[in-house]
């Protein structure tokens, strides 16, 4: 019975069973490798962890009360949450924050898309340019300012230089509220595309060419290209870098903090700005780490709403 069962057709023949002494030293050395894995990366699991979730969790408490960085603090409830709703000056904050993440994502998404086509192709120096249009990613947002500030300068900067040379009135730029903002998304698309480019570029680099070749034997002109073959297979990409670049939007403070700081008469208060200015010069601490939980809640949202998005379509973004 025992050869008829090993050779029955469909049922394999059983191994050896492994002794109790080999299954031990098989625990032993997955539990030694696991401690090892935990020894490297324990400590900076914790100091992420502390740096995270311990600030979230006292940044909740102090949402609850009235607290002024000195004395004792007041436990007032929600009541700083409903108090943030009926205020006018956050929602003029809010609604700034909408219109810059408005017009920086759609802008950077598509002058990513045409810089990465552009650096994808076979040119002299390619290496150059791909450097150069990433090293202001790598900036740091203190000297994109300051050098913004110069260029944008109403007396001296090079931008109204340029408009006179041209025949265009000199503008007052960062100095006016109503030009303040749309100067702010061309700063941020100077320092942030190139992040954009590098993705997406990656991404175009990952197309078959044969699929493109063959688009081309059928007829298909450049155009054509770009939106049957190209676009449908940078959708994952596009989805996962307008989530980063929505992000980016939302918590923008050091590039105003640097150029404007918050001006001209509040025209760039932002929510993250708004959120500086109510727990570091109003010392409304309580109420700052809740319009700060708004923000946490409104970006939470926007991105699992993404995700949602990226899985039902099938796109592989995240």
């Amino acid at each position: 019975m025992a050869l008829l069962d090993v050779a029955r057709p469909g049922r394999a023949a059983p191994g050896p069973r492994p002794e109790p002494g080999d299954r031990a030293r098989r625990r032993r050395r997955r539990l030694l490798d696991d401690l090892t894995g935990w020894g490297f990366a324990g400590p900076a699991t914790l100091v992420v962890l502390g740096l995270s979730l311990f600030p979230a969790g006292w940044a909740l408490l102090i949402s609850r009360e009235k607290w002024n960085g000195i004395t004792e603090p007041k436990d007032l409830g929600w009541q700083n949450y409903t108090q943030l709703v009926q205020d006018p000056a956050l929602a003029d904050a809010v609604n700034r924050t909408v219109l810059f993440t408005a017009l920086f994502v759609p802008a950077s998404l598509a002058l990513g898309l045409l810089i990465a086509l552009a650096l994808n192709q076979k040119i002299r120096l390619i290496g150059f340019y791909r450097t150069c249009i990433f090293v202001p990613f790598v900036a740091s947002a203190a000297a994109t300012g300051i050098l913004a500030s110069f260029v944008f300068n109403p007396q001296f900067g090079i931008a109204n230089a340029a408009l006179r040379v041209v025949g265009i009135a000199p503008q007052p730029f960062l100095e006016s509220a109503s030009q303040v903002l749309p100067v702010l998304v061309l700063i941020s698309l100077w320092s942030s595309v190139g992040f954009v480019v590098v993705v997406y570029l990656a991404a175009l680099q990952d197309i078959p060419r044969d699929l493109v070749e063959a688009a081309i034997c059928d007829g298909a002109g450049p155009l054509r290209v770009l939106r049957h073959v190209t676009l449908p297979a940078v959708l994952p990409v596009t989805v996962f870098t307008a989530v980063w670049q929505t992000i980016t939007a939302l918590q923008l403070f050091d590039l105003i903090f640097t150029t404007t700081r918050g001006g001209p008469l509040g025209g760039s208060t932002t929510v993250v700005y708004f959120i500086y200015e109510q727990a570091f010069k109003l010392h409304r601490y309580g109420y700052a780490s809740a319009v700060a939980y708004l923000l946490f809640g409104a970006t939470m949202l926007l991105t699992i709403g993404m995700i949602v998005y990226a899985r039902r379509k099938n796109l592989e973004a995240f």
